[in-house]
């Protein structure tokens, strides 16, 4: 009898940082033989809200058996309508802080969510954002999503469910909000200054999108938003410097903790550079 392989629907509205590496947190080696991902997204944009409903269309007529959807601030019109659209199939709603405002409607169509507080929104003004900044920033966030433990939750969170249909069970659909100590949680830190690091890092991040928030929706004039932009970023950059700096700790420790997939999709487990992991 041949084994059962879960579709995957992946479904990109805008960007956020934890939606960049989505597919790999499922199958980083591309060698997993149960998963089949198919991914559709609008890019940049979210506006007008057609464009969430029309790549939902896109999605559907491939028949996922598992939906993901991602963007920034799940709350907005385009994303809202977007899950309107699902169904009956188990979705999971990938969001950052704002989507807080939609924790209750997601819960009310059975969905399930995972909300990232440090995934926070970048300094998009034009005088300020070329592709260059925008990839820098990226950069910065991407690393303490890693290395705080933030993409370590949607992993695993995410291979549960994917293991449960696999296994013919109803899956619990997660719904969490990252904060800093279920991010470090997560990241299993051996060494406490490390993990203290990671904290301050991811603390921090999520501190960033107040200051982009006052820059590109309040204040108005160039000499007043360019420095809070120039500084927000300063910041993101900072926690990604204190998350290399508590990897390093682990490292010099052989403490790393990796949790490869299995070509099966099951996560191990290793600590030691040269175990073998189980």
């Amino acid at each position: 009898m041949s084994e059962r392989v879960l579709k995957i629907g992946i479904l990109k509205n805008g960007t956020i940082g934890s939606s960049l590496l989505l597919a790999f947190l499922m199958d980083e080696r591309a060698e997993a033989t149960r998963i089949n991902v198919y991914e559709v997204t609008s890019g940049a944009k979210m506006h007008p809200p057609e464009m969430c409903t029309k790549t939902m269309e896109q999605l559907l007529k491939w028949e996922p058996e598992l939906i993901i959807m991602s963007s920034p601030n799940a709350a907005l019109p385009g994303p809202k309508s977007a899950r309107e659209m699902a169904g009956n199939t188990p979705t999971i709603i990938i969001s950052d802080s704002p989507a807080k405002r939609a924790a209750d409607e997601i819960k009310e169509k059975n969905m399930g969510y995972i909300l990232v507080d440090c995934d926070s929104m970048i300094g998009a003004r034009r005088p300020f954002l070329d592709p260059i900044e925008m990839s820098i920033y990226n950069s910065d966030l991407l690393k303490v999503l890693a290395i705080t433990g933030a993409l370590q939750v949607i992993t695993e969170e995410l291979n549960k469910v994917i293991m449960d249909m696999l296994e013919g069970r109803t899956p619990t659909l997660p719904q969490i909000i990252v904060d800093s100590n279920i991010a470090t949680e997560a990241a299993k830190f051996s060494n406490p200054y490390a993990r203290a690091k990671a904290i301050a890092a991811f603390e921090l991040a999520a501190s960033v999108s107040k200051i982009t928030g006052k820059a590109c929706f309040q204040l108005k004039e160039r000499s007043e938003y360019m420095p809070l932009l120039a500084s927000a970023h300063e910041m993101m950059r900072t926690a990604a410097i204190l998350c290399d700096e508590a990897r390093e700790i682990e490292k010099s420790n052989d403490t790393v903790i990796r949790r490869p997939h299995h070509s099966k999709q099951q996560i191990f487990s290793k600590i030691g550079l040269h175990d073998k992991e189980q």
